[in-house]
């Protein structure tokens, strides 16, 4: 057993991962679509639909409040809504957030094998830390950088190359798992690699995925620790 970890050890040496967070890690994306719902709802759009949230997947909050306010001619400031969208999410993401099993089996073998991780979301710190421990994913994933923290959100690489700074790495050694394009653009500007597991499986033929190293069409589904493991393993090789 030992030896398998010091194994494992040598063959990702020099490797880090850094994970974004909704659609990725957890499956929040039903919590966001009700916080934006009722919020919606509370500011007089009586019917908004999962179809138009899907408009918005890897988009940061505050960008998709932004938009809304100029689609609907929403009276309330942007930091209202914000304010709002965030409170319910909140609510929501404390309690009835669920980790992807894989994804969970696949950050406890690379804490295993002593492989630096971090999480690099478009959501607040607040969201992200509450995601984190209502899970037990914060146990492994203690470096997290919120879009709020830099300068631009996905798709600018701002994310990801802050995450690398906080983490020590170089970002041509960093593989970012991803699974909006977006996401998979602000991976490819900072030059890391990506493995690109898209949430939406209509968007799996945007371009932003084509150029990721691995992408995975069939989202998670189609996504398996060890596979995942298996590959960085060649990747470093």
């Amino acid at each position: 057993m030992i030896f398998d970890i010091l194994g494992a050890m040598s063959r990702l040496s020099g490797i880090s991962v850094i994970f974004d967070l909704d659609g990725t890690l957890v499956d929040s994306e039903p919590n966001y679509y009700e916080a934006g719902r009722q919020t919606l709802a509370e500011h007089g759009v009586p019917d908004f639909t999962w179809a138009d949230h899907e408009r918005y997947v890897g988009i940061s909050t505050q960008e998709t409040v932004a938009r809304w306010k100029t689609l609907y001619g929403l009276r309330a400031s942007v930091p209202e809504l914000l304010a709002d969208k965030n409170r319910r999410y909140l609510e929501l993401a404390r309690t009835a957030t669920r980790a992807y099993p894989e994804m969970r089996k696949f950050v406890e073998l690379l804490a295993g094998a002593g492989v630096p991780m971090a999480v690099a979301s478009g959501s607040s710190l607040r969201a992200i830390d509450a995601i984190l421990a209502g899970t037990g994913l914060d146990a492994h994933l203690r470096t997290v950088v919120s879009a709020d923290e830099v300068a631009h959100g996905k798709p600018a690489p701002d994310v990801f190359l802050e995450a690398a700074r906080r983490l020590g790495a170089d970002p041509a050694d960093c593989v970012v798992l991803e699974d909006a394009a977006p996401g998979a653009a602000a991976a490819h500007a900072a030059g890391m690699r990506c493995i690109a597991i898209p949430y939406l499986a209509a968007q799996a033929d945007a371009p932003e995925f084509a150029r990721a190293d691995l992408l995975l069409r069939g989202g998670q589904e189609e996504f398996t620790a060890r596979a995942a493991h298996e590959w960085l393993v060649r990747s470093a090789g």
